[in-house]
């Protein structure tokens, strides 16, 4: 269960919401704040798992007061102007509600977040057969069985899927890396993972991958030279 409070300085969308969440057997919400300060010391004695947080607010803007929160928690904001969209996202919410939303928008918005917090509180990692990513203002799962590789690109990651889709993210390398099963991926290159089951022959330092040649990067040679010999 996600336990779960909403900000908001109008009453009546805070009833939307109230309403919306008692349609859903996965959130609870436990508390409506229509002032930020007010949410803010609730917080601190009483843990959230997510935040239902309007931007437009009077005191203190929701992007704010998210900024300001120590603790891990998700969001998703809700507002009435598009143009906040983008700060948003930047900041890693799970979704953007632009009133006034629908009830099946909403649940959208609250599946999404059932699913993360799903993923956040798996008790092995490792053992997960999927990843979640930030990409195009939204939460995209992606199998790890349908990753072909994944490319660096300056700031960004290129995921390249046997699907032939391929998901833009804004993530380094080493971050990405840190998520997957360290079993079954590889870094071969500064701008190349690899996913082990997909590597068909090593040769020339170049790996192949069915009909995709990675180079494998001088820094990188002796541990994967190292993997092939342990596999």
């Amino acid at each position: 269960m996600i336990s779960a409070i909403a900000i908001d300085d109008e009453p009546l969308a805070l009833e939307i919401l109230e309403a919306y969440c008692s349609t859903l057997d996965f959130i609870s919400l436990e508390k409506v704040f229509t002032r930020t300060a007010e949410a803010k010391n609730y917080l601190q004695k009483y843990p959230v798992d997510l935040l239902f947080l309007d931007i437009n607010m009077p005191e203190i803007s929701g992007i704010d007061f998210y900024r300001g929160i120590r603790q891990e928690t998700m969001v998703i904001f809700t507002t009435a102007h598009a143009q906040y969209a983008i700060d948003g996202f930047e900041l890693s919410a799970v979704d953007f509600l632009l009133k006034p939303y629908s009830p099946e928008r909403f649940t959208v918005a609250a599946r999404k977040a059932h699913e993360y917090h799903q993923f956040l509180h798996q008790k092995h990692a490792t053992e997960s057969k999927h990843i979640f990513i930030r990409a195009d203002y939204s939460l995209i799962k992606i199998q790890l069985s349908d990753i072909l590789y994944i490319e660096g690109l300056a700031d960004y990651l290129k995921i390249h899927q046997q699907n032939g889709k391929t998901v833009l993210a804004r993530m380094t390398m080493k971050g990405i890396l840190s998520r997957l099963p360290e079993t079954e991926f590889i870094r071969v290159h500064r701008s190349f993972i690899v996913p082990f089951s997909r590597i068909e022959s090593m040769r020339n330092k170049n790996l192949y991958l069915a009909d995709k040649e990675i180079p494998i990067g001088a820094s990188y040679e002796e541990a994967v030279l190292k993997a092939f010999k342990g596999a």
